[in-house]
């Protein structure tokens, strides 16, 4: 969520986040397909050529775009969140200190099994939806990916039923620390780690 990389100014943080924002939106306004089709042009074009881009200065000579799977509209969901327990973690970052999230509900995904979501509690109040799936480490990034990042822009909407999200395998990505080691990530907890294969979203060679 945090980087102390040099050169990476408050200013060019802001812009990323602007233009995740802004990706986000158009991504909500199109059909699925569409929408994955923009994003992943929109992340290829933030990774290559913007200043907060967290390839590292070897990776970006021959960077040719992320490695992602196509659209497969079998792996997109609208799911109710169900009452859980209270649950608590924190992650320890280098510039953001502490940043503590606590559970909020549990999303049952079907043939997939069931995910934490998480509520920052502090600055902006964002939900977080980390998954680690069984290709961790072998095809999709160790530490897991995320599916949503509401705080950082990264939000499908709500489902068409109240207190439901819109949970898209498809638009899984990698957390910045998958690039640089100089990040500091949340990395998917217990509860959102499950025993199915997801062959879609942001792959990791």
């Amino acid at each position: 969520m945090s980087s102390p990389t040099a050169g990476a100014t408050a200013l060019d943080v802001a812009d990323w986040r602007r233009r995740v924002f802004a990706l986000y939106a158009e991504v909500r306004s199109l059909p699925p397909a569409e929408g994955h089709a923009l994003w992943r042009a929109g992340r290829d074009e933030l990774f290559a050529s913007h200043p907060s881009t967290p390839l590292l200065p070897a990776d970006r000579a021959g960077f040719a775009g992320l490695p992602v799977a196509g659209y497969d509209p079998a792996w997109r969901f609208e799911v109710e969140l169900t009452d859980a327990a209270p649950a608590r973690f924190e992650v320890e970052t280098g510039t953001d200190g502490t940043v503590p999230f606590e559970r909020v509900g549990i999303a049952s995904v079907p043939g997939v099994g069931d995910l934490d979501v998480w509520r920052l509690t502090t600055y902006g109040g964002g939900v977080f939806v980390p998954v680690k799936d069984r290709l961790a480490g072998r095809g999709t990034y160790g530490g897991g990916r995320y599916l949503l990042d509401t705080i950082k822009g990264a939000d499908l909407g709500r489902g068409g039923a109240p207190g439901s999200l819109v949970l898209d395998f498809n638009f899984a990505y990698n957390p910045s620390c998958a690039y640089d080691p100089a990040w500091a990530c949340p990395l998917a907890p217990a509860g959102n780690t499950v025993a199915v294969e997801v062959p879609v979203g942001e792959r990791y060679p």
